[in-house]
């Protein structure tokens, strides 16, 4: 009659070493269970108990996607040395093929459907125009004078901006870097006759911001081949902005988020004081402002004195971005709040980390296209509520992202804040 009791203390002990010994192989584990199943599936054991050892066999037959993903966060390397898959393959799904084949990474070049040059040697019809099609950016666009550096451009826009983000797109493309454009008003054939069109990759979402585009296709996975992100709107003037000099400075003043300074004499909108250009410095990263709503000084430690940059025109390295990709919630468009936690990404100190360039710097042309035209008295009504909706919404998503952020704080035992004293 005491079978049954022992057939539970063997149970509860291999429970025991399941949990503890994590380094032990999947397919030793499989057949330690699968005895203790066999040897309490006998009459000795009651229904009820032989069905809890099943479920303990099938625990066993997952422990290995479990022991994997303890590998990835670094707490069991080595634990799958004589694995013939490998650990890395099983976590991403790729077990059945050989790792050389495999490709982690992808990036936004467009390529040819074939090559003309291999057409007409098979081919002696006169080639299509798609064949015609240059395999490498035409003169326009100099070859990269930035090697070691490779560049994104990605914005929504609107066609009733096509003269403004033509401008930015050159800057762009003369320096070989890539160019995404969201359309959000559904127009994509009135772009095609810009003669750099073909090389840009064109999205459609209609009445979607930017941050809903990012959060679904700039993904860090696909986005890794790029050194920087730059994540703009579309009312940005470009005439004293360089792109590869921006770079530069970005690099030699090791910064990780960054925009460029906004001229205030011809800025039309301007809400923030440090995003203001200092003629006298190439990079600032705080400002000084005794009113006591600010009271920003060397002792401040975080937005809005330092710390800190608007949400139009920021920059991004290849490494802040994958930590600012998470960050952007999924169902709050606008992305009100997120520049002031932005700095939590900076891979480092905020203070020293993020910053605003001077002696690149743009005009911001305060020009809201989307959702309708910005205010004024000759707007229809109609126009008139729909930015008054646009800017409700946007104060709801605020508030709930703020929500979020605390309770997340409240909930994470084990998160500290680095920039609390």
């Amino acid at each position: 009659m005491k079978k049954p009791r022992r057939c539970g203390v063997v149970a509860a002990v291999v429970a025991l070493v399941l949990l503890a010994c994590l380094q032990i192989q999947y397919h030793h584990l499989k057949v330690v269970v699968f005895l203790v199943t066999s040897y309490c599936s006998s009459p000795h054991c009651s229904t009820p108990r032989r069905r809890h050892y099943i479920y303990l066999y099938i625990y066993a037959q997952s422990l290995e996607s479990f022991q994997v993903d303890l590998g990835k966060a670094g707490f069991a390397s080595g634990t799958t040395q004589d694995n013939r898959w490998g650990t890395r393959r099983i976590a991403t799904g790729t077990r059945g093929l050989p790792r050389g084949i495999l490709q982690p990474h992808s990036d936004m070049d467009l390529r040819p459907l074939y090559s003309a040059a291999a057409t007409h040697n098979h081919n002696t019809e006169a080639p299509s125009l798609a064949s015609l099609l240059p395999l490498h950016p035409p003169p326009l666009y100099a070859q990269n004078k930035n090697n070691d550096r490779n560049a994104l451009l990605a914005m929504a826009v609107g066609i009733s901006q096509i003269k403004n983000v033509d401008t930015m797109a050159r800057k762009f493309l003369n320096e070989n870097y890539a160019v995404m454009l969201f359309h959000y008003d559904g127009n994509v054939d009135g772009w095609h006759h810009l003669e750099w069109s073909h090389k840009a990759i064109h999205i459609l979402a209609h009445n979607q911001t930017k941050w809903w585009f990012a959060k679904r296709f700039l993904h860090p996975d696909v986005m890794s081949i790029y050194d920087f992100i730059f994540l703009w709107d579309e009312d940005l003037g470009v005439h004293n902005f360089n792109p590869r000099r921006y770079l530069d400075i970005m690099v030699s003043e090791g910064l990780e988020i960054t925009q460029p300074a906004l001229d205030p004499d011809l800025s039309t909108d301007i809400h923030h004081r440090i995003t203001i250009r200092n003629k006298m410095t190439k990079v600032h990263r705080r400002i000084y402002d005794n009113r006591p709503s600010k009271n920003c000084s060397d002792e401040s430690k975080g937005p809005p004195c330092t710390g800190w940059v608007e949400g139009m025109a920021p920059v991004f390295s290849r490494a802040a971005w994958k930590c600012v990709w998470h960050l952007i919630q999924n169902d709050l468009i606008h992305g009100w709040g997120l520049d002031m936690k932005l700095g939590y990404c900076a891979q480092g100190d905020r203070t020293e980390k993020v910053g605003v360039i001077d002696s690149e710097y743009v005009i911001h042309q305060g020009i809201p296209s989307l959702g309708g035209p910005s205010l004024s008295s000759k707007t229809p009504r109609r126009s008139l509520d729909l930015r008054t909706h646009i800017r409700r919404q946007s104060s709801a998503e605020l508030e709930k992202f703020k929500e979020r952020w605390n309770r997340a704080v409240k909930e994470d035992d084990e998160w500290r804040d680095p920039f609390e004293s």
